[in-house]
């Protein structure tokens, strides 16, 4: 007797299929596929990635233990190790790092009406990129140091839900600046990013988008103050400066007015200067904006600590993208479903949850009883928690 569909069921209801069959056949990616689909590839792979599986054998045993159930979760195929090997090797990355972008496309309005930390009417993103460490001998291909490999994870995040908005994966080697080329700027937006992003000709980009950035200045930069602004020095300000650059090249590139602020953090005692050429916001919210940087952080610790993206299921760069891309496209898919059925957990919990009931035949919701008020409200505080209601 039919009791419903199963927990996993549920999750991939929330994928926009004609979408996805728009991904698969840009790059034709079914073309001459007899038995082991795209979509099939997909779902085994995303149920690895919410049940924490180890490997391909593991995911090949794990299905196969629930092979009657297979059918009513939209997996048609039969599931083999050599199968999956084969199509992660083989198919094409990009049908899921477009379908990715799908997704974030749906996830985002969801979120847009989050708070961050700052008010503001602005679309405000924070830039930055983290390694993900390989082997050397068993991924050759990623060369990084001598004895070293990995590939680089550069992301763009909408601080509004902590959506990925743009992400890039590239070799190891490719310096953080050069992904600012690749993002398509929006007008009116504020970009966040850390020293490692100074580049006045890019930054001059931003400016004749035109749009915002906040980013840190470099201890050697060399400038003209041509006015002063008076701060309040009980919240940490020191001063609130217009500069314009000195230095033969960095001027040629920004020939435009520039905004430092000084700022002590009483937190770390910390003194940080900020540069940016927004002149309207008050030079306190400049420093909150900056703040906010961390979350870009906070997610990188996130996803590797919590979703499959630093041990693979394949060695080849395809099926390293491959799985990298379709980890992003569950966070996501998971972001959208916590929305759509207004669960109050947090992504942590929820990926927790799904974890052990994936097989399950019940509402979602169902899995998440409401509170009694006996746990304790603090119980998760260790974990890196992103999406908190």
């Amino acid at each position: 007797m039919n009791e419903g569909k199963t927990i996993f069921s549920q999750v991939m209801d929330h994928i926009p299929l004609h979408e996805f069959r728009k991904c698969v056949h840009k790059y034709n990616g079914d073309h001459r596929v007899r038995n082991f689909s795209c979509l099939d590839q997909f779902l085994s792979m995303a149920f690895a990635q919410l049940t924490y599986r180890e490997s391909l054998r593991d995911i090949e045993a794990c299905l196969n233990a629930q092979q009657t159930k297979l059918y009513h979760m939209g997996i048609r195929a039969n599931i083999s190790k050599s199968t999956l090997a084969d199509t992660n090797e083989t198919r094409n990355w990009k049908i899921y790092a477009d379908f990715a972008q799908v997704l974030i496309g749906i996830a985002r309005p969801l979120y847009a009406n989050d708070e961050f930390g700052v008010e503001l009417e602005q679309t405000v993103y924070a830039l930055d990129a983290t390694l993900i460490d390989l082997c050397l001998s068993v991924f050759p291909w990623a060369r990084f140091r001598k004895k070293k490999g990995a590939v680089k994870l550069h992301t763009l995040l909408d601080l509004r839900g902590s959506i990925p908005t743009f992400i890039s994966i590239t070799d190891g080697k490719v310096h953080d600046v050069n992904v600012l080329d690749e993002l398509i700027l929006e007008i009116g937006s504020v970009y966040i990013m850390d020293r490692g992003y100074m580049d006045f000709e890019r930054l001059y980009r931003i400016t004749t988008t035109p749009a915002f950035f906040v980013t840190r200045a470099k201890s050697n930069m060399s400038c003209k103050r041509i006015e002063a602004r008076d701060v309040d020095k009980t919240v940490g300000l020191i001063y609130d400066q217009t500069i314009l650059l000195e230095n033969f090249y960095a001027k040629k590139d920004y020939p435009d007015k520039l905004r430092r602020i000084k700022f002590h953090n009483t937190e770390t005692e910390k003194i940080l200067v900020f540069l940016t050429n927004n002149f309207s916001l008050p030079a306190l919210t400049i420093a909150q904006i900056y703040k906010c940087r961390w979350k870009v952080e906070l997610f990188f610790k996130w996803i590797k600590q919590h979703l499959r993206i630093k041990n693979f299921y394949g060695t080849s760069q395809n099926a390293v993208k491959t799985q990298i891309w379709i980890a992003i496209s569950v966070y996501v898919l998971v972001a959208i479903m916590k929305k759509r059925l207004h669960l109050e957990e947090s992504l942590y919990k929820i990926l927790q949850v799904l974890s052990v009931t994936i097989f399950e035949k019940m509402p979602v919701q169902k899995a998440f009883p409401v509170d009694d008020g006996k746990t304790s409200k603090n119980e998760a505080c260790n974990q890196l928690n992103l999406f908190n209601c």
